[in-house]
């Protein structure tokens, strides 16, 4: 049994929720299901703890940061293991997330919130300072759970906030055990960490002492937490849904760019935000780059072995919705490789590309979260650059060229929070992660990201008046 962390004990709520493999579908554990009492001890737990937590020096929080990096590198492969099992990634990727995790913490453990001086001079000094928030409700997502929830805790906790987590209800194994590990390195009521269905969440969003809430997932998700936040104009970070479009140009060779588009585009099986989900090629080169796609989607190892690159879908209600979208394939455009599910117990589809297809389609519209690679023909950059900002979702986008110049002015035209350019969803720690239109709310990841946990309070001082 995994234990939630509530006010630095261990504990369970009466109602349980299954975790199942999606390997085979066999369920693996039982975890908690947080009714709203849940919730609010922990809301409660966090503001006793914030009330200490917000006075300290920058340097004790500096400090937890870098123990909970330290457990997280000692428990690693006990985490990773977990991941492998509720996730279905296989083990390397697993590794990743959990190296990546620990990156987070030591990056923000290395930063400051130094006081800025706007003004000093013999009439007056201005000093903006950085003040955290409260409690922040942190939730995060079922494809890369344990990273993306300390990537929400380690500011947090530097900015000098405290948090309430909630960990997605299909993959929590690894950030509850998380807790069990740090339960002693963290102050009373500092990081709770709660597990629970949609009613959890929804009642952690909705509690009044929240200040903040940081959320991953998808956009539909993101506006009923936006409303309910109104009511407390609570604050809001939301990294939200991503249709990523990828613009190659005709001056690149397939054979040399395939493989890093391949693996931009198959990441997690195609279960990432901002990896590649449109793929726009020059007419010139289109034929050309089809055929190496397909063979790299033909010859992938997909399934739970050691020797497999891909794993499956993470729940069944994803892998129904991935399923849709092979449906609409069929009708809108030719598929090249894959376009099933494979004959086996769990949640594995095959990896698909599809070409001959076009705008307007849901699979090139939407966002279908899984193994599905639509490839569309362009033959004008400024039609192609048009067709990639008419989506609804910014996250990000790439450019591939030979040339740089050319492939960085055509960077400048797209409308996301980031472009690559000869690669994509380069993310680290250090680089700020912005987003646009309806991907979401606010900045992740980098000393803006840092920003987002705190309040900024100016002190404005007048030297010379009478007293």
């Amino acid at each position: 049994m995994f234990h939630m962390l509530i006010d630095g004990r261990l504990t369970e709520a009466p109602h349980h929720l299954p975790v199942i493999d999606p390997s085979n579908e066999s369920v693996i554990a039982q975890v908690s299901d947080a009714d709203a009492e849940t919730i609010d001890s922990a809301v409660k737990a966090a503001v006793t703890a914030f009330e200490a937590w917000r006075t300290t020096d920058i340097e004790e929080r500096r400090q937890l940061l870098q123990h909970l990096a330290k457990a997280l590198q000692e428990n690693a492969d006990e985490l990773a293991t977990l991941l492998v099992s509720e996730q279905g990634r296989p083990l390397p990727l697993a590794h990743f997330e959990v190296d990546l995790a620990r990156r987070y913490l030591e990056f923000f453990a290395d930063q400051s919130l130094d006081v800025e001086i706007i003004a000093d001079d013999s009439n007056s000094r201005v000093e903006l300072h950085r003040k955290p928030l409260g409690v922040v409700a942190a939730i995060s997502p079922w494809n890369a759970p344990l990273y993306l929830s300390l990537s929400k805790i380690a500011p947090a906790l530097l900015a000098g906030n405290s948090v309430v987590l909630k960990p997605p209800p299909t993959s929590p194994l690894s950030v509850l055990r998380f807790g069990e590990l740090v339960a002693n390195l963290v102050p009373r009521g500092l990081l709770n960490i709660v597990s629970g269905g949609n009613a959890a969440g929804a009642a952690l969003v909705e509690h009044p002492q929240v200040a903040k809430v940081s959320f991953t997932g998808s956009t539909a998700t993101g506006k009923l937490i936006m409303r309910s936040a109104a009511d407390t104009l609570k604050r809001l970070t939301l990294e939200l849904g991503g249709n990523d479009a990828a613009i190659v140009l005709p001056n690149v060779d397939p054979k040399a760019v395939a493989p890093a588009l391949f693996g931009a585009a198959f990441f997690n099986s195609g279960q990432v935000c901002a990896i590649i989900k449109r793929l726009y090629v020059h007419d010139a080169i289109y034929d050309a780059l089809c055929e190496e796609m397909a063979a790299l989607a033909n010859a992938a190892a997909v399934g739970n072995d050691a020797h497999c690159q891909f794993g499956p879908i993470q729940n069944k209600a994803q892998l129904d919705k991935v399923l849709g979208y092979l449906d609409d394939a069929r009708q809108h455009g030719r598929i090249i490789a894959g376009g099933h599910r494979l004959e086996r117990p769990g949640y594995f589809v095959a990896l698909t590309v599809v070409r001959d297809i076009d705008d307007g389609t849901p699979l090139v519209d939407e966002e279908p979260f899984g193994p599905i690679l639509p490839i569309i023909r362009y033959t004008d950059i400024d039609d192609v650059i048009k067709r990639a900002n008419r989506s609804e979702l910014g996250l990000g986008a790439s450019v591939w060229s030979k040339d740089l110049n050319a492939a960085q002015a055509i960077a400048a035209r797209i409308d996301s929070g980031t472009v690559w350019i000869n690669q994509h969803c380069a993310l680290d720690p250090s680089i700020p992660f912005p987003t646009r239109k309806q991907s979401g709310i606010g900045v992740e990841s980098g000393h803006e990201g840092l920003l987002e946990y705190t309040a900024p309070q100016v002190i404005n001082i007048n030297k010379v008046a009478a007293i």
